[in-house]
């Protein structure tokens, strides 16, 4: 696995595309935290409002929809992100649909990412843990759609370039977050505890653990990971370069 960890500095531009509020922070906000602090302008792309996720029957899916994005905000400012877009697709119901496709091939034209990350567009039968959300399949695929080839082609939804006067524009890299054979490896060490404060910004999500415990659960993850490379805690991606 490539240590890659010393590129960051390099990278002035990024986007992260996932299903819902906290996916990122999840997979990849260690990532996210070092790039934004070296200067890189980061953004956020959600497909689905985020409306199923509780337990509590007695909360409507609207309100919920409303409190998740809140939480994304503050996330995003834990993180110094130049902007976060919510697609606003229902959540659960998330397909890799044209509509899905079109709308974030809108924001790649808008904020023109050297980098995107995304989630795996398989579903996950090593039984690890579960078998994978069908929304983070489906945000996985249509990201990865986007950026090839519809970001890139000024005739594919024409519209986009005819009337919203968006250039194509060509993403140079793919990070995978959640591949099962990951190629590269960021050391994460010096931003974890940025992450697990913009991990905690979801409040609605922690299940009443405190910022502690939520830290010593998602720390297990990362220190797994950078384990055999001899860092503390890490992540890891599948790099496809599109660079020519």
């Amino acid at each position: 696995m490539e240590n890659i960890t010393s590129e960051i500095q390099n990278i002035k531009s990024g986007m992260v595309v996932t299903a819902h509020p906290d996916d990122a922070e999840y997979g990849c906000s260690g990532t996210v935290a070092k790039l934004s602090n070296s200067g890189a302008e980061m953004v956020y792309v959600l497909c689905t409002d985020g409306s199923k996720g509780t337990e509590d029957k007695n909360l409507s899916p609207s309100e919920l929809a409303g409190i998740r994005k809140n939480e994304q905000l503050n996330a995003g400012k834990v993180l110094g992100l130049k902007d976060v877009a919510f697609l606003g697709y229902p959540d659960a119901y998330l397909t890799p649909s044209l509509d899905v496709r079109k709308d974030i091939a809108r924001q790649i034209r808008i904020h023109k990412p050297e980098i995107l990350i995304c989630q795996y567009p398989l579903r996950n039968l090593d039984g690890t843990w579960g078998f994978g959300h069908p929304d983070h399949i489906a945000a996985g695929e249509a990201a990865m759609a986007a950026v090839f080839p519809t970001a890139r082609d000024h005739k594919t939804f024409p519209e986009l370039y005819d009337e919203e006067k968006l250039e194509p524009h060509k993403v140079e890299e793919v990070w995978i977050m959640g591949h099962p054979d990951p190629d590269i490896i960021i050391d994460i060490t010096d931003t974890m505890d940025q992450s697990i404060d913009a991990l905690y910004s979801h409040v609605s999500q922690m299940g009443g653990r405190t910022k502690a415990e939520v830290k010593e659960r998602i720390g297990e993850w990362r220190k797994n990971r950078g384990r055999e490379e001899g860092m503390t805690y890490a992540d890891t991606y599948k790099r496809i370069s599109l660079r020519r």
